[in-house]
């Protein structure tokens, strides 16, 4: 299993819509996770709105990726969410993220 570890950063003014709307995570979306191996699936928020997610996956981290666009909910997911985070243009969310280097795990 590969533990995967990746950055956002949400608006500052969006914070508690972010956060309210993952308390709602639409069920046809966490179906589509579940489906294509995104295990144990977290977010946590700073203060400032920066985002750190992780999750554990039988994949690398391009194809947990890649399964998940072939997914339509996660493309509407994706265009939803948008509009809350800094710095990705016109990309979709998931396009923008920015994988970590894992440098210590201890079981």
């Amino acid at each position: 299993m590969k533990r995967v570890g990746f950055l956002f950063k949400i608006k500052e003014e969006h914070k508690e819509e972010y956060k309210k709307h993952h308390q709602n995570v639409w069920p046809e979306m966490l179906e589509a996770l579940k489906k294509h191996g995104w295990n144990n699936y977290s977010i946590f928020m700073t203060p400032e709105g920066l985002l750190f997610g992780y999750f554990e996956t039988p994949h690398s981290f391009e194809k947990a990726l890649e399964l998940m666009s072939t997914e339509d909910i996660n493309s509407k997911w994706q265009d939803f969410m948008a509009q809350y985070f800094e710095n990705i243009g016109d990309q979709h969310p998931d396009e923008s993220m920015m994988e970590l280097e894992e440098v210590f795990h201890t079981d």
